[in-house]
């Protein structure tokens, strides 16, 4: 089977798996309204600053589909929004953690000896620290903003791909492409980025969809506990924190900014399931 047959066989077993395609479609609903949110949000002014007592604690209706908050924000508009935060703070954690942890991965696994014991104990002991802990820690030390956050979170998912790249490249260093490489004379930095980075794409790139919705639960998390972006810049972790101050009178906060949270996260997840048996396939 030649590589474009099976990279077909793929794409076409991808679009057969309903939920994958579901998964894809609420991904892409997702970034429609966070790119074009001033367009698509019915009252785009409601993420600033905006107070409007008189619409105050609406319940959804046909002015405002899901309501309104304690000032008369609209909830969907502000829905929206944190759509473009959420997204924004997991494709820069996923860079980062993605950079450094192949970096990390890589270079223990090829050379080995007292580099690969140094790097592989660093990686374990941020590994036995739960992520929300180790965040909070982080966070504690400076100012809740989105910028911090977006360190603090990177610091803490950095090993995990660190670990992925590791396992993949230690079964392939053998191997005899790599082998050929090294006797006709590459360097250690050319066999790792032009050998085995791209054995390693296919997995991360599931990885980076499959922890996308992670990243983003647990920057949701950070937010609901008060160190995440702060007021009035619209995160839908903020947005269930403030609405649970008001259950069940007020339900419509809470539930309407954590249905935007599982619709993020069950999409991401489903595209993963799919791409990891695209790839399955064209490996």
């Amino acid at each position: 089977m030649t590589q474009s047959s099976a990279r077909w066989r793929g794409w076409r077993r991808f679009a057969r798996n309903k939920l994958s395609v579901l998964g894809a479609v609420l991904i892409a609903v997702v970034f429609f309204c966070a790119i074009f949110a001033p367009y698509v949000a019915p009252y785009p002014e409601h993420a600033g600053v905006v107070v409007n007592f008189l619409d105050a604690n609406q319940p959804p209706g046909a002015k405002y589909w899901l309501g309104t908050d304690t000032v008369g924000r609209d909830v969907l508009s502000r829905i929206i929004f944190g759509f473009r935060n959420s997204l924004m703070l997991g494709a820069v954690v996923i860079a980062i953690s993605i950079t450094i942890g192949t970096a990390v991965g890589m270079t223990a696994a090829y050379l080995g000896g007292k580099t690969e014991l140094v790097l592989m104990r660093i990686t374990d002991i941020f590994l036995a620290i739960p992520s929300l802990v180790l965040a909070m820690a982080i966070l504690g030390l400076a100012k809740p903003s989105q910028l911090y956050a977006m360190i603090a979170m990177a610091t803490v998912w950095w090993p995990w791909h660190a670990r992925l790249v590791y396992g993949i490249v230690r079964s392939l260093k053998y191997e005899g492409f790599v082998v050929a490489a090294e006797v006709v004379g590459a360097s250690p930095l050319r066999v790792m980025f032009s050998e085995l980075l791209p054995n390693c794409a296919p997995n991360l790139f599931t990885k980076a969809s499959l922890d996308m919705g992670f990243v983003i639960l647990l920057g949701a998390s950070l937010s609901f506990l008060g160190m995440g972006a702060p007021p009035p810049t619209p995160d839908l972790g903020t947005m269930v924190s403030e609405g649970a101050q008001y259950l069940p009178d007020i339900w419509w906060l809470s539930v309407m900014a954590g249905m935007g949270i599982f619709i993020v996260v069950l999409g991401f997840n489903l595209v993963a399931d799919g791409l990891r048996d695209l790839f399955d396939i064209v490996g």
